[in-house]
């Protein structure tokens, strides 16, 4: 799949498009989940439930909101790919979504578990997608969405977090 065009996507994503690197979006999309999985692993347990300042996210949340976000760019795709511009694609309220969500019990491991289903979901989605089906241009509302753009920035997405983390001193 191509880069997508500017209008292909809400301009407020454009930062998550420009984390992800230019090449061949399958091994693009297959390495970004490899390195989403190593950095979580890699995540010293001590630091799993730490957050890093008042109304932050600890780790295991940031792991959470990174699932549930791949869930709904995953519903969007699918929208698009069908050829569905009718269905509108409403915004996401993610605190809404953290704030319905108890991650306080559960391991990484189970984290990473969760994140690897959904993201092979969102894989198996985009293995068979032609250039044109990238292109079509689903209902976004405010802002129309096509699957190609959906694609990066869910990548973007997890590069973005992955950033926030980093800089906290959270994780190597």
């Amino acid at each position: 799949m191509d880069k997508p065009e500017k209008i292909e996507y809400n301009p407020y994503f454009q930062d998550y498009i420009d984390l992800v690197p230019l090449g061949d979006f399958q091994q693009t999309f297959l390495k970004n989940t490899e390195n989403t999985i190593e950095f979580f692993e890699n995540i010293p347990a001590d630091k799993h439930d730490y957050k890093y300042g008042i109304d932050k996210w600890t780790i295991k949340e940031v792991l959470m909101h990174i699932i549930d976000t791949e869930r709904v760019f995953a519903y969007r795709t699918l929208v698009c790919l069908r050829g569905d511009n009718i269905t509108p694609l409403q915004s996401m309220d993610d605190m809404l979504y953290a704030s319905n969500v108890d991650v306080t019990h559960r391991t990484m491991e189970s984290l990473i578990g969760e994140f690897k289903a959904v993201r092979n979901n969102s894989s198996l989605l985009f293995q068979n997608v032609t250039e044109e089906q990238s292109k079509f241009l689903g209902n976004g509302v405010t802002h129309n969405f096509s699957a190609r753009a959906l694609g990066l920035i869910m990548m973007g997405h997890i590069l973005h977090h992955i950033n926030v983390i980093k800089t906290s001193g959270l994780a190597p």
